[in-house]
Parts: C-alpha cells; sequence; structure tokens
C-alpha cells in the first residue's frame, strides 16, 4: 500500500479504516490475529507513542463506573507486542482499558490489528483528534512526530485529520510557547487561542498570568500582547543611564560650591558638556560678575 493511499483511507476516519481492515482480513491480504474478542486485561499495555499523555481522574472514575454497569461497548484496537510474545499493546481506546482496570474488570474487549509503527501512530491521532481527547498541545506533539519520523507535511495532515491546513499550522505553532506556558494549555489554565497570541510575546509567562487573571478573552489577549511589545520597544529606546564616577560627582559639588548654583557634568568620549542652572536674572547676573563677564 502506497503511503498516498494510507493516507486516503485514514482520512475518512477510524471506524472506515477498521471495515477496509476487516474486508483486507477476508481476503487474506491483511494479518488477523485469532484473539479478537475478550483477552485478559493483564496482557494489554499502552502504546508507549500515544500522543494522549493526560487522562483526567474524574473522568476515567466516571467511565469507570459505566463499564461496571454496561461493560466495555467499544472494543479497544490493539497489535501484537513486539516486546512480550502473547502480550498485545493498544493502538486506540488506552481510556477505556484504564477505566476497565478500575473497574475491576479481568478481561477485555479487543479487535487486533498486525500494522507497523507508522499505522498505529497514525491510528493513535486520528482517534484522539476525532473524539477531542487531546488537548491542543497533545495534538501538536502528535503531528510533528508524524513529520519527524513519518515525513508528513501540514497539507498530508490536514488530509488524515480532515481539518484545514490552518488549523495544523496553528496548532504547531504552540510548541514554539516555552514549557511553563504549554503546560498551562495542558492543564486547561489557558485555551489554544490564547496560548497562540503569545508565540511572539518576549515574556509569555508573564502575559499568560495576566490573560488568565484578567479572564481576557482572544481578542483582549491579542491586544495586550500587542501592548506589552510596544511599551518594551519604548523601553529599550531610553537611552542607558550611567553612573557617575566619584570623581566628577567631586568636581560637579565643587563648581556647585563656588558659584553656587547647581553644576552638571556629562561625560561623552573624550569630550562633554557642563550645564550650570540658574533660578533668574539675579543668579545668572551674580555668575557673569564671578566670571568677570
Amino acid at each position: 500500500m502506497t503511503d498516498n493511499t494510507s493516507r486516503k483511507r485514514l482520512g475518512r476516519g477510524l471506524a472506515a479504516l477498521i471495515g477496509d481492515m476487516d474486508a483486507s482480513v477476508a481476503t487474506g491480504q491483511a494479518d488477523a490475529a485469532p484473539n479478537d474478542g475478550h483477552v485478559p486485561i493483564e496482557l494489554v499495555g499502552a502504546n508507549p507513542n500515544n500522543p494522549r499523555r493526560n487522562f483526567d481522574t474524574a473522568e476515567l472514575d466516571e467511565l469507570a463506573q459505566s463499564i461496571r454497569e454496561h461493560g466495555v461497548v467499544q472494543p479497544v484496537i490493539v497489535r501484537p507486542s513486539a516486546r512480550i510474545e502473547g502480550h498485545y499493546e493498544i493502538i486506540a481506546g488506552e481510556r477505556r482499558w484504564r477505566a476497565a482496570q478500575r473497574a475491576g474488570l479481568t478481561q477485555i474487549p479487543v479487535i487486533v490489528r498486525s500494522v507497523d509503527d507508522k499505522a498505529a501512530l497514525e491510528l493513535a491521532i486520528i482517534e484522539n483528534v476525532q473524539r477531542s481527547d487531546l488537548n491542543a498541545v497533545e495534538e501538536a506533539l502528535g503531528y510533528q512526530q508524524l513529520m519527524n519520523e513519518h515525513d508528513y507535511t501540514q497539507n498530508d495532515l490536514a488530509q488524515v485529520i480532515a481539518k484545514s491546513r490552518s488549523h495544523v499550522a496553528n496548532t504547531l505553532r504552540l510548541l514554539k510557547l516555552p514549557p511553563d506556558v504549554c503546560a498551562l494549555v495542558v492543564d486547561g489554565s489557558l485555551s489554544a487561542g490564547h496560548a497562540r497570541t503569545l508565540v511572539n510575546a518576549a515574556n509569555p509567562m508573564e502575559v499568560a498570568h495576566r490573560i488568565i487573571s484578567g479572564n481576557l478573552s482572544v481578542r483582549q489577549a491579542e491586544q495586550l500582547v500587542q501592548k506589552v511589545g510596544e511599551e518594551g520597544k519604548e523601553q529599550r529606546k531610553l537611552p542607558e543611564k550611567r553612573e557617575k564616577d566619584a570623581d566628577t560627582r567631586a568636581l560637579e559639588k565643587a563648581l556647585s560650591d563656588t558659584t553656587g548654583l547647581a553644576v552638571t557634568i556629562n561625560h561623552r568620549g573624550n569630550g562633554g558638556e557642563m550645564k550650570i542652572a540658574y533660578r533668574d536674572l539675579d543668579q545668572l547676573d551674580d555668575l557673569c560678575r564671578k566670571l568677570n563677564i
């Protein structure tokens, strides 16, 4: 099967692909394990490349309660483990497997498929994206992994997940943010839309906290980032104030004592300037007399 054909099929969705696989098995074009059905739950393990990294405990408890009452309605898709003979690695459905463990099940329904790492990653990403189970950072990391390991372009990804190329590009932009800001997206403190406004911010974490504390909209967040950026430019334009050395300060004091006026000396390379400030014309006349003018 060519990459192009595989991507077109994957773009139709997980259920369509499983149907294609079943048809292939019937014609002898794919390997089907005889274990389709129920297997001991201890023989099933998580996929280390699963793009989903975060599993909400409360949601798992709710799903576990449902499984106690109704069982696992949709089988977990697995493949034979390359590390342990007789064991299986999850392709799609890790949340159901985790909840089934919490529910105390000893067996779990599975569909076994013999697929390579590339297809397993594709399936995992598609299932999670279609179910909206990934946070934006996990989704971006999954896209990046497909691009790095399997030479996907952004256009390829857009076709596979049935979303626009701009969605893929905007999601990948989140990976430019520092880890502490990404963590705010993962825990739900910051939306993906808010986070994208911070990609070009000079101090994204500081601005992120201001967005959160002010409960700003995305548009307000954009305006804040622009305002902070302009303030930073103005600050950088200000001339650097250099500390005067002790000799210069001593000379200023001596001249001030002699003239009775405020004297300021500023060095500029080998030259500089000296300023004498007076309050009124009487002080100016007094200075002129002292200078014999």
